[in-house]
C-alpha cells in the first residue's frame, strides 16, 4: 500500500465522522451537496476512492477545509500551531497567540447547540462577536437577537449573556475578547461613490 492509498483509504471514516457530527442522515448530507446517497455510502465504507469533484462540495457542506478531509499535512510556519480545541461540543480555533489583551478566536457551534437558553452568565471583559454562517442567538440581559451572516454585536461581559446556535446546520462565527473597558475603534468609513 502507497501513502497515497492509506491517505484515501482515511477518508472514509473521517467522512462519516464529520457527518455524524454534524447529526446529519446520508440523505440530507445528498441533498445538500448533490452527491447521491448510494455515493455517499460508498466513499463513506471505502468502496468508492474520494475525488476532488467529489471533496469540494462535502468540505463546503461540512464546513471544513479540503486538507482536513484529506488529512493534508501541515503547511506554514512550524512554529505557530493552531490547535482547535473542543469545549461543550463547540470547536474553539484560537487566531492569536499572545498571552492577556485582545484574544481573537474561530468558534464553529454545531447544529442546535446551547439547547434551550439556559442560565446567563457573566465575567469581566469584553466581547465582539462576527457571524460567518449560520445564525446567533444572544441573550443579553433582557434583549434576545439573532444574528445572520455579516453582523456583529458587541457587548460588556458584565452584562449577563447567553449563545446559541438555533438551527439544524453548523454556525461559525469570529469571536474577540478582551480586557475589561478595550473597545473596537473605527478610524474611517469608505466614502461611496455615485
Amino acid at each position: 500500500m502507497t501513502d497515497l492509498d492509506a491517505v484515501l483509504d482515511a477518508v472514509g471514516p473521517r467522512l462519516r465522522e464529520l457527518r455524524r457530527q454534524r447529526g446529519a442522515t446520508l440523505a440530507s448530507l445528498s441533498e445538500d451537496t448533490g452527491i447521491s446517497v448510494s455515493t455517499l455510502s460508498r466513499l463513506e465504507s471505502g468502496q468508492r476512492r474520494p475525488t476532488l469533484e467529489l471533496l469540494l462540495p462535502l468540505a463546503r457542506t461540512h464546513q471544513v477545509p479540503l486538507d482536513e478531509l484529506v488529512d493534508a499535512p501541515e503547511t506554514g510556519d512550524p512554529r505557530v500551531r493552531l490547535t482547535p480545541v473542543t469545549r461543550h461540543g463547540a470547536t474553539f480555533i484560537p487566531l492569536t497567540r499572545r498571552p492577556g489583551g485582545l484574544q481573537a478566536y474561530k468558534q464553529v457551534l454545531p447544529p442546535r447547540w446551547g439547547g434551550e437558553p439556559g442560565e446567563q452568565r457573566s465575567h469581566g471583559g469584553w466581547e465582539w462577536v462576527y457571524v460567518l454562517s449560520g445564525r446567533l442567538r444572544l441573550l443579553l440581559g433582557d434583549t434576545d437577537v439573532v444574528l445572520t451572516p455579516g453582523e456583529v454585536a458587541e457587548f460588556d461581559t458584565r452584562t449577563p449573556h447567553w449563545l446559541g446556535n438555533p438551527d439544524d446546520r453548523p454556525a461559525e462565527l469570529l469571536a474577540l475578547y478582551g480586557p475589561q473597558g478595550e473597545r473596537i475603534h473605527v478610524r474611517a468609513a469608505t466614502a461611496r461613490r455615485g
